[in-house]
């Protein structure tokens, strides 16, 4: 009877953010730069939050804890990468902002398909772009699932957890776009952040007095859980890779790289830049609780590590209701990056590959009813690679992340090389996204541990620049366009 309970506080959470996600669009124009960019008038909170929500997600909540617990000391990486994720974008994002509203764009694609005058650059990135939001959104619905299995003791099977999760998050996109992605995240920050110190802070006391109580005896009985290197769970070469690539990548997501588009004011952008790291802050506790279970949880028992949130918090005589609760706040991480991803992936389907691919541009209630008809599709397709796929979470993030830093290149060239071609470019991205995923699926093999998607990088910038040195500059009074921004 107590996971009736526990299930209905989650059932209640979810009617919510139904409602907020439904209501935020309401009475806005039915347009393409309202859907996608909200017609660039969003404030500093709800941008904060916005952008939060994409790194406060299943990965972080289900899946960092599971590392902390798994391979110890490696899931400091997250912190890293957290806190100087959008460092990058201090450079590039008010340039991009600017071009945004100069020339109307409302994703990343077209901004680097203008500059370099190609429509097949367009099609490259948005089909990069959504191999890899595929696993991301993948990412949110393995941890919705592992929710709603922990929920109901069993009862609703992974599959069913999964597609309770899509048809949530697809309905309230689908009819209020990225504003209701935007305010459902305010309202879900606010919720996981709190639940997140709560239980962090409670585990590390109620189980070892204190953090670093816990620290201490976890030294003394598994010494190497707590250190990355020689005879640990993870080499010098694949952590500082994994955090070099998670860093220069992390802005180069098209779902956080749009939202330089939705900001009110350059000032509204730079501000949620110089605060972005404080999420870092909020992740802290998070990583406690999988620290926690380390002597705690017998790994035989547990199964995949993803699960040891909730798998600890309902096997320690907790109430339903306070289960509940945390269950719903662990929903709602993964959500709150799902809404935003599946939003930013119907939207590049819509008007980088299909209004690139068409000779006559769509009107603007027909740009728009493809953007919706791709949100239910792209959904859809993630929620049988999660039902049917069996990586880890955090497995899954940093195999996406190899081949979303590819687009790296396109942005220092975009703003800051004149001499870049557009066969420079093309070749450039092919060369790296398609190394990358040679190494993935083991095709060839990963040298000296250095992650996919760094060595496809370097590839990537040698082409680049041989190839645009080879060939024809381009006009030079169009590159000026976006060079002296």
């Amino acid at each position: 009877m107590s996971w009736m309970i526990t299930l209905s506080v989650i059932v209640v959470y979810l009617f919510i953010v139904f409602c907020i996600g439904s209501f935020a669009g309401r009475g806005r124009e039915s347009s393409v730069q309202e859907y996608i960019a909200a017609n660039r008038n969003l404030g500093f909170v709800v941008l904060y939050f916005l952008m939060g929500g994409a790194i406060f997600s299943a990965f972080a909540y289900l899946g960092g804890p599971g590392w902390a617990y798994s391979k110890g000391a490696a899931a400091f990486y997250i912190l890293g990468y957290c806190a100087l994720g959008l460092v990058p974008w201090w450079i590039w994002g008010p340039r991009a902002a600017r071009a945004g509203a100069k020339f109307k764009y409302v994703t990343q694609a077209q901004l680097f398909a203008d500059r370099f005058q190609s429509k097949a650059l367009s099609v490259i990135i948005a089909v990069v772009s959504i191999l890899a939001f595929i696993q991301y959104i993948t990412l949110q619905m393995k941890g919705s699932a592992y929710v709603f299995e922990i929920a109901s003791e069993g009862r609703i099977p992974f599959w069913a957890g999964a597609l309770i999760a899509y048809v949530v998050v697809v309905g309230y996109v689908l009819f209020g776009g990225v504003r209701a992605v935007a305010w459902t995240n305010v309202f879900q920050g606010v919720f996981m952040v709190v639940t997140a110190w709560v239980l962090g802070l409670y585990f590390a006391f109620s189980l070892y007095g204190g953090p670093t109580n816990m620290f201490t005896q976890i030294a003394a009985k598994m010494p190497t859980h707590l250190l990355v290197g020689p005879g640990t769970k993870m080499v010098y070469m694949t952590y500082a890779s994994a955090l070099l690539v998670s860093v220069l990548g992390f802005s180069m997501w098209p779902h956080l790289f749009m939202k330089a588009y939705t900001a009110e004011s350059e000032r509204v952008l730079k501000r949620t830049i110089v605060w972005y790291p404080s999420f870092a802050i909020f992740l802290v506790p998070v990583l406690f609780i999988g620290f926690a279970g380390i002597m705690q949880v017998d790994p035989d028992v547990l199964g995949a590590p993803d699960r040891i949130l909730p798998w600890m918090f309902a096997n320690m005589e907790f109430g339903p209701l306070a289960i509940g609760l945390v269950l719903a706040a662990a929903l709602a991480a993964a959500m709150s990056t799902q809404d935003t991803i599946t939003h930013a992936a119907g939207s590049i389907f819509a008007q980088d590959l299909v209004e690139a691919l068409k000779k006559e541009k769509h009107t603007e209630a027909e740009a728009t009813m493809w953007i919706r008809v791709s949100v239910v599709g792209f959904g859809l397709v993630s929620y049988l690679v999660a039902v049917f796929g069996g990586q880890t979470l955090v497995s899954l993030l940093l195999g996406a992340y190899g081949s979303i830093v590819q687009l790296l290149p396109l942005a220092i060239a975009t703003f800051f090389w004149p001499r870049a071609t557009r066969a420079g470019a093309i070749c450039g991205v092919l060369t790296g996204v398609i190394f990358n995923y040679a190494i993935v699926l083991k095709l060839i093999p990963k040298f000296a541990g250095i992650h996919a998607g760094l060595q496809g990088l370097l590839l990537n910038l040698v082409v680049l620049v041989i190839v645009s040195l080879l060939t024809k500059p381009m006009d030079k009074k169009h590159v000026r366009q976006f060079v002296e921004l």
